[in-house]
């Protein structure tokens, strides 16, 4: 009797593995992402430590691709999708018009684009409350400034990148109503995501005419900026990524933007065989953004600092402070 329930256990078990063997077999996953590439530090390794972590979870391998220029996009998605990939996860707005292409003739294909809408039966979009996140550091920045003068530097100058500036400026203006904000914008074409140098030259002309803190939003971009704020001994404010370990001690915190939850959840959710199309807003309430708090910025971070910003994330998600939304609205109040 006793061999009996072991032969039983047993068999059982081999059913299991058999059964999840089938299910990585299914499955998949592929992840295009945007200029810059996965090792940018910011906006596309956060997809990238997402899809790592979906890999270590459950075993399941995935394939990924580093545009080199614009023409690739639909070019890669399509690859994936006639070689069997599904999902197909596209990081940036600017893959929007290669998916709408690709996703169209591969309508048993689920794809997930991040920052932009693709309104298609076998497309999940994912948009972020950005300017919630930028808010917060803003405060920060403001409270941390000893000149009253703190910078932006974004990267492409789209709406997208002026919706990060708003809430940014929303922030500083709330926690010092007379700081001044110097902004600049790399560039117009999606060569102003890949340009550290002239990341760090923006940043620096904005330390030079007296900002001490600056906040970037502008990919790899960013990274000249927090370069040259830990070589003018002042403060960067990194994004998407915790980037505070870039420059211990020079980081002065990050916006945090959920982008590897989502390429987590679009992976999970297929494998799992609970897909949903149409599009969700990940904000403070969701835990989409937020801002970082670790050791490499726990020095500059004072208590004060710490109750001011997480009173400000308590009255946002009830609705007692409105944060501008530049995307639904360009009229930015404080611009």
């Amino acid at each position: 009797m006793l061999r009996a329930a072991f032969k039983a256990t047993f068999a059982a078990i081999a059913l299991f593995a058999a059964a999840a063997s089938a299910i990585a077999a299914e499955i998949k996953p592929a992840v295009v992402y945007d200029l810059g590439g996965r090792a940018d530090k910011s906006f596309n390794e956060a997809a990238y430590n997402g899809a790592e972590k979906f890999k270590a979870d459950t075993g399941i391998e995935y394939r990924d691709f580093e545009i080199q220029n614009d023409s690739q996009r639909e070019q890669a998605l399509r690859n994936f999708a006639r070689r069997g990939y599904n999902p197909v996860v596209a990081i940036g707005f600017s893959h929007a018009n290669a998916m709408e292409k690709v996703a169209a003739e591969f309508p048993d294909t689920q794809f997930a684009i991040i920052d932009m809408v693709v309104d298609l039966p076998n497309v999940r979009s994912v948009l972020f409350q950005e300017h919630e996140g930028s808010y917060l550091v803003g405060i920060l920045a403001a409270m941390a400034s000893k000149t009253h003068k703190v910078g932006f530097v974004g990267g492409m100058d789209i709406p997208l990148i002026r919706k990060f500036a708003c809430g940014y400026v929303q922030g500083v203006k709330a926690a010092d109503p007379d700081a001044e904000v110097f902004q600049n914008m790399t560039g117009t074409t999606g060569a102003a995501w890949t340009d550290p140098v002239k990341g760090g030259e923006l940043a620096k002309s904005q330390f030079d005419r007296g900002a001490d803190v600056v906040y970037h939003a502008a990919g790899s971009t960013g990274l000249g900026v927090l370069q040259a704020a830990a070589d003018e001994g002042k403060l960067g404010i990194g994004v998407d990524s915790n980037q505070n370990h870039l420059h211990p001690g020079s980081v002065l915190t990050s916006m945090t933007k959920g982008v590897d939850v989502a390429v987590y959840k679009a992976f999970e959710d297929a494998m799992n065989d609970q897909w949903s199309s149409g599009f969700s807003i990940l904000g403070l309430a969701e835990g989409g953004v937020g801002w970082a708090l670790d050791e490499n910025n726990a020095a500059l971070v004072t208590p004060e600092m710490k109750a001011a910003v997480e009173e400000a994330q308590a009255k946002i998600i009830s609705g007692e402070i409105q944060v501008h939304d530049y995307m639904a609205d360009s009229n930015c109040p404080v611009m």
